[in-house]
């Protein structure tokens, strides 16, 4: 396969391929200008709410751009997408899976989606069926005595990790396995106007809003006067009833352009060491994390339209891959990737995998089974204990 031979000699730094770049842009499936919502952030200086906003360079034009979409939310989008893969059987990409039990519902959570991957504290607190704390398992010790020369664990047991990065800060050691994601994407808004909008409740029987006792198990009204002392009050609009009259709130933002920009550097991949293994071996498995980051995209970005959130629903108005190759004459060479659809990037992992186990890579055939601890056993359950009635939130 020509396009894997090429990404081969790139993922170990054997050619004039620096990269590969996605560049997209988006408009609201509502057409261009229409409203649409970023994230909202909570700025520390100020107490309030709004979304991110910063000057840049687009096109050789400095603007203010919005970002809609951040680097670890986008590497967040892939992995989910890989392992809907995974569960659809479409592929098996190794991972730690956790499961358990809470209020009759089934729990479970890998180190696909735990926020810092395989060494995250949901594992650090997990043991295998026989009572073993992870970290003493072979495979647990494995993983945290790892180290940046030797990375080939990280490779059998959790390769997403090497591709979307991966960083030992939840265990006491004074040298962390940190590792740099391979794969960055994000997507941001160029020109942001801000919009408003008032949101509020109707109830249709128009309930009183007026002061109620609160306990474990429920409300009342309150008795007397006023509340006695100590008791936990709150007004019915808090608990979901009454009317909540509007109030103008953050509004999206309406836009110029949606661009996404990702790539896949060649430097970071050539970068990992596996130790002792051959340099066949290690250049392989380089190419086998580089397929993983492109079927990642494909899987994650491929489709026409992309839902982000709540209000802010895209549809692809252009997108180019391409090779980024070393410079000539101040700008750097591109070529167009030869493949972009999820079959083709599917068809590109396979051919990576079979060359890297032909080069002795381990490949296990199912996730590594883990439980919770007794103590994580009981904060898992108290999530979904029901426990009377609360204060509505803000979604």
């Amino acid at each position: 396969m020509k396009l894997y031979e090429r990404l081969l000699a790139a993922a170990s730094a054997q050619s004039d391929d620096g990269a590969i770049r996605v560049r997209a842009v988006y408009e609201p499936t509502g057409g261009p200008g229409e409203r649409i919502f970023p994230p909202t952030v909570k700025f520390n200086a100020t107490d309030t709410a709004g979304y991110l906003t910063e000057p840049r360079y687009v096109d050789g034009e400095q603007v203010t751009v919005v970002l809609l979409d951040q680097r670890q939310s986008q590497a967040n989008r892939c992995e989910q997408a890989l392992l809907d893969a995974v569960r659809r059987q479409d592929l098996f990409i190794p991972h730690l899976e956790l499961t358990t039990e809470a209020e009759g519902m089934p729990v479970r959570i890998t180190s696909m989606e735990a926020p810092h991957r395989s060494r995250d504290a949901y594992f650090r607190d997990a043991q295998d069926n026989d009572g073993t704390t992870f970290d003493e398992t072979e495979p647990g010790a494995a993983l945290r005595q790892a180290s940046s020369a030797d990375l080939s664990v990280y490779l059998r047991l959790v390769p997403s990790d090497l591709v979307y990065g991966v960083w030992d800060s939840h265990r006491r050691r004074r040298i962390q396995v940190k590792v740099p994601r391979a794969y960055t994407s994000e997507m941001y808004g160029v020109a942001p106007l801000a919009g408003v909008c008032a949101a509020g409740r109707v109830d249709r029987l128009n309930l009183a809003g007026d002061t109620v006792e609160v306990t474990g198990t429920g409300w009342s009204p309150v008795q007397g006067a006023k509340p006695a002392k100590g008791v936990v009050t709150a007004r019915m609009s808090e608990l979901g009833h009454g009317v909540i009259p509007p109030s103008e709130e953050i509004g999206g933002v309406s836009v110029k352009a949606v661009h996404r920009q990702a790539t896949v550097s060649m430097a970071q991949l050539a970068s990992l060491r596996f130790g002792g293994m051959s340099e066949e071996f290690a250049a392989a498995g380089r190419a086998l994390l580089a397929a993983i980051a492109l079927l990642g995209d494909r899987l994650a970005f491929a489709s026409p339209g992309l839902h982000l959130r709540s209000g802010c629903d895209l549809v692809v108005v252009s997108e180019q891959l391409e090779w980024v190759q070393r410079g000539q004459v101040g700008r750097p060479v591109t070529r167009p990737l030869e493949a972009v659809t999820v079959s083709d990037m599917l068809a590109l992992f396979e051919t990576a995998l079979e060359r890297a186990v032909k080069e002795g890579l381990e490949w296990p055939v199912a996730p590594l089974g883990l439980r919770p601890n007794a103590s994580l056993q009981q904060a898992i359950a108290k999530s979904y204990e029901t426990v009377g009635v609360g204060a509505v939130e803000d979604a």
